[in-house]
């Protein structure tokens, strides 16, 4: 059986999100059981140089929706970076999910040669929507989500192997 470009990339971004809700609903569990002021999670981070738990779920929720809209060759919704609470952390997911499922499958299946164009640094990178979704998009998704799961499990909360990847 053959995977559709849209097979390899819109619900594996889905499932990630969901994933990433899920740890994020962990996370304030953990916090509210514990006593710790969730601000604390909110705000935290592995490195000075790194974004916060916030700036992690805010770039996975960007790499997802441009990195479909980009491979479609779609408009992606504009989400300003300006959650400060959990609650709007999962309402931004939630966004991002509603996006994603909303996205045709006409529009991205057979878009594998579609030229990909983005300005990074003041500087423009040129890809094919399968190279860009294979090399960057998706790359840069799992990184978001997998250092917003650290940063959670750095903090003491309880997460497992299985609570990244989910139930098969």
């Amino acid at each position: 059986m053959a995977l559709s470009f849209y097979d390899i990339s819109v619900p594996v971004f889905v499932r990630g999100l969901g994933q990433l809700s899920h740890v994020l609903d962990k996370g304030l569990a953990h916090a509210q059981a514990s006593g710790t002021d969730p601000a604390a999670l909110f705000n935290a981070r592995l490195a000075p140089d790194m974004f916060t738990l916030a700036g992690q779920v805010q770039s996975a929720s960007d790499a997802s929706k441009l990195g479909t809209a980009r491979i479609a060759g779609i408009t992606a919704p504009s989400f300003p970076d300006t959650e400060t609470s959990y609650a709007e952390l999962q309402a931004r997911v939630a966004k991002t999910i509603e996006f994603l499922n909303g996205v045709d499958r006409a529009g991205v299946d057979g878009a594998e040669a579609r030229e990909v164009v983005m300005k990074v640094r003041g500087n423009e990178l040129k890809f094919t929507a399968e190279r860009y979704l294979l090399q960057f998009a998706l790359p840069n998704f799992f990184f978001h989500v997998t250092t917003a799961y650290d940063v959670l499990r750095h903090s003491g909360v309880p997460l497992s192997k299985l609570d990244y990847l989910g139930r098969f």
